[in-house]
This record gives C-alpha cells, structure tokens and sequence, in this order.
C-alpha cells in the first residue's frame, strides 16, 4: 500500500527554485551582515543560468568591490562547489572574482580545490593557464599539492609521456626559479602509485633517480603503490629491497604493510607487525588502530575490533570519525545493525559528528536488515540534521526509493540536494528519470532533467532518449524542443564527453 501512497501528489516534490534575490534576503550569516552564507552562494552559483548569462554581474550585485571576503568564506564555497558537482567553468569565474574583484587576499587551498574542479571536468587547458597566471601574480599559492592534484588527473585521464610532459611544465612553466629536489620527485611517484601504475613509478624511479636523491617517503610511496595493487608478495619483496639499498622503515612503513595484510583478510600477520613495531619503540598512531579494526571486521572478528577500540585511550590516542566508521563497518558487516545505530548516536553524544562513510555504511546496513522503513528513518535523521550525503550515497539512495516505488522519497531526496545547492551526479538523475518514466511520471522526469541543463550539466544519452521517445509519445514536443535547446547551448561553451546527450539530430552515445 505504502509503494502507491504517495503517487497522487508527486507534482508537489518537484522543487521550483527560489529567485537569486529572494535567497538574499533570507539567507544572512550571523557573523556579517553584508556577507551571504556559504549555503546562499552556492546554490546561487548552482542555480545561475548557464550558459546563457555571465555570472560576474551576480556577483559583483552580492559581493560589491569594496567588500572584502574572508578566505575561509571563499575556500568553502569551493568545497561546497565541488561536493555539489558544480560546473567547472563557474567555479573558475567565481575563484577569478575573488582575485580580481574583490579586497580578498587569495588562499592556497582555494587554488587547490579550484584545480580539483577543473581537472575532474578534464578542463586541462583552463587547469593550465589558471596555474599559469597564478604563477605569475601569487606564485606564492603554488604549493606541492596543487601539483599533485594536475599531474594525479593526467595520469588517470591521458598518457604516462603526457604526464612526464606536465611534471616539465610544472618545472618550467609554472614553479619558476624553483630548484626541483626531493620533493617535487616524490610527487610524481605518488602520482602514478596511487593510480595503481607502478610499471609507470618504477620507470619514473630509474629515469629521475640519479637526478633527485630518493628519500624514505619516497620509498614508502613505491610500497604504498604495491599494496594499491592488492599483492602482499610485491610490497613484502619492495620492503625488503628498500632495507638492503639502505633505508630505514618506520611507522608509515609499517603502517602501510600492516593495511596491506588487513586487506587480504590476514589479521594475525597484520597483529604481528602491530608487536614489531611496538618493541620497536614506533609510534603507534590512530590511523593504523583504525586499520586494525577495519581487519578485524574482514575477518568476523568484532570482539577483537571491540577491543582495539576500547584501548585507543590507553595509548593515549584520540578517537575520531575514522574509528567510529571502521568499528560501525564492522558491525555492519557482522549483521549488527542495532549496534552500530547505537554506536552511531554515541558518536553524536560525544560531539563527534557523522560523515558521509557513517551514513553510507549503516544505510547499506538497514537496506539489509531493516528494509526500506529503516532506510526511510535514517533517510528523515539525516535531512533534519541538514546532511547532505556523498554521491556515493547519493546514488545508492535513488537506486533503493526507485526500486522499492518510493519515488516520494527519490524526488524528496533529488530536491534536498537542489535547494542545498547542489547539483546532483548524473546517474543519480538516470535512476529518478528511469524510474518516473517507467511510470508515466514523464512531466517530473522532465524538470528534473531542465534542473540539471540550467545548471551546467549534461544529462545522459540515456536518460535523453528515454524522454525523447516518451515526449513525442504524448505529443509534448514543446518540451523536447526545450531541452534540445539547453543542450545544443551547452555544448557551445562545453564539449560533450563520453555518454552525454548531444540533442535531437545526435542523441547517441558519444564514443
């Protein structure tokens, strides 16, 4: 009864965003009265028409030339930007406002989250010439991280000679009069060993090697690339090559082979090198008892992760959400969903607020155990304490409302996120257009989908076609024109990729 319930009012889910100036006006911090919140800006960005109209103007009519922005203000609009999936083009335009605009002196982590966006969006040439012209105004917010972050996306997205070719440019183009050394080497190690490519970081080892002198970081971002690949063997043998060419392990090390071994469900190996490092007088830090738990739980050991959790103060170590969240994933994984609910609400009673993996885990949980009563509780927790949870979690949730025909829930949860300001991941548009389509709700899909165009974002070939079809069905091609427009505007300004629709005449999949 309760999968039809809600089917006669879903026209009242869909969300109608509210004008720019009334958000204004509602939405003050407390701190200042000239300055919107980080919740105003964000959804004023999200919500600005693109590519129809420049977002500079609406800018300068909230943050006048005069007023100076703290950076803290701009640093977390640009994570809300980037957890909300904005469009790359208008974070640019609004970290360039801060800079050229406004009394604001700019800030390195801002730059950094800025190249994030860019660079998950594969905009490599505006990733460039942003780090280029901040080379030469604040060369001062170039930092190591910034360029993991550029050169970490072109190993992933294109060639291991593209990738040397950007660690060049770095080098020559943007750290100017900066005397490469260790440092900047074992950037470009970590590079390719988080990607999983350590053919590639071997290579880069041996050509670099003689030029810029390895250290013991260096060594443990080689065996922290072997243990990526999942081979015990490999980061063993590693370790042992890296004793005979001289270099001294220390906790990271053990850190790294002690997660290695907990991976691979060989708990009593990994406790074995907790008592190595122990007699070895190392310090034994959070991260590592956090990994030990994590073990414990592959293994269906939760006494043994009970028991590292419990002696976290006795080592004078401070429990935080990672320890939470690799006891609650134990508990889950041992079927003990009311255990880890209790221990979640422990967490809150000791200030320790819930992220994303807590949600995520004991969702995955409920759906097991409790159905979609469970999940829908948690669900109504977690938007009253004004959450706004990962993709991830994101799109696990739609899958589970669409298929167990709660599409209340699935436009409920599509319009939290839009009126938080973000813009929702596109497989989590084609789970809800999927699911409104499939019945007869085409008019709900619809708006959804233009949500999404208004924003700056491509919906899927897929979910494209399916409201194609359907709108020349019912004779709606008003619509389908309307959408064909918003795209086909897009793509003036932003090259469609892989899988997004490209309008009317070109509704394929793009290979």
């Amino acid at each position: 009864m309760h999968k039809l319930f809600f089917f006669n009012n879903l026209k009242n889910h869909i969300h109608t965003p509210k004008p720019a100036s009334y958000i204004f006006n509602n939405h003050f911090t407390t701190q200042s009265k000239n300055l919107p919140n980080i919740d105003t800006i964000t959804t004023i960005i999200n919500n600005h028409p693109f590519p129809q109209k420049p977002l500079h103007p609406t800018l300068l009519h909230y943050f006048p030339p005069t007023t100076p922005i703290p950076s803290s203000l701009i640093q977390n609009i640009l994570i809300r930007l980037f957890a909300s999936h904005s469009n790359g083009l208008k974070a640019l335009e609004f970290f360039n406002f801060t800079i050229k605009n406004t009394h604001t002196n700019p800030c390195a982590s801002s730059l950094e989250i800025t190249l994030h966006i860019l660079t998950r969006m594969r905009y490599f040439d505006k990733a460039w010439s942003l780090l280029i012209q901040i080379a030469n105004t604040y060369p001062g917010l170039l930092t190591l991280k910034a360029m993991n972050i550029m050169l970490a996306k072109i190993a992933k997205y294109k060639s291991f000679e593209e990738t040397l070719d950007g660690f060049r440019r770095m080098e020559e183009e943007v750290f100017v009069g900066r005397e490469f050394g260790s440092d900047e080497f074992n950037v470009l190690l970590k590079v390719f060993a988080t990607q999983r490519q350590m053919k590639e970081a071997r290579s880069v080892f041996v050509r670099f090697v003689d030029r810029f002198k390895a250290d013991t970081k260096s060594m443990n971002i080689l065996l922290l690339g072997f243990k990526e690949t999942g081979d015990v063997t490999s980061v063993e043998l590693f370790y042992h090559e890296m004793v005979k060419r001289g270099f001294k392990p220390d906790s990271v090390s053990f850190g790294i082979r002690i997660d290695a071994y907990c991976k691979k469900g060989r708990f009593g190996d990994a406790l074995r090198l907790l008592e190595e490092m122990e007699s070895r007088k190392f310090v034994v830090s959070v991260e590592t008892i956090t990994t030990l738990i994590h073990g414990a739980g592959l293994v269906q050991n939760p006494g043994k992760a009970w028991q590292l959790f419990n002696e976290i103060p006795l080592r004078n170590l401070v429990v935080d959400s990672g320890v939470y969240n690799a006891l609650i994933t134990t508990l889950v994984r041992n079927r003990d969903v009311v255990s880890a609910l209790s221990l979640m609400d422990g967490m809150i009673e000791k200030q320790i607020l819930p992220d994303g993996v807590t949600y995520h885990t004991i969702f995955l949980g409920l759906m097991k155990s409790r159905g979609i009563e469970g999940v829908s509780e948690l669900y109504q927790k977690m938007t009253k304490r004004k959450f706004v949870p990962k993709t991830r979690t994101v799109v696990v949730l739609m899958k589970y409302f669409c298929h167990n025909s709660r599409l209340d829930l699935s436009l409920s949860l599509w319009n939290y996120l839009v009126e938080k300001g973000h813009c929702p991941h596109a497989h989590a548009l084609d789970l809800l257009v999927t699911g409104l389509c499939s019945r007869g709700l085409v008019q709900e899909a619809f708006s959804c989908s233009k949500q999404t165009l208004e924003r700056g974002r491509y919906i899927s070939s897929t979910a494209f076609l399916m409201l194609e079809r359907l709108l020349k069905q019912s004779r709606d091609v008003d619509k389908l024109k309307e959408l064909d427009q918003m795209i086909k505007k897009l793509r003036s300004v932003l090259p469609p990729s892989r899988g997004h629709a490209t309008g009317i005449s070109d509704s394929k999949v793009i290979m």
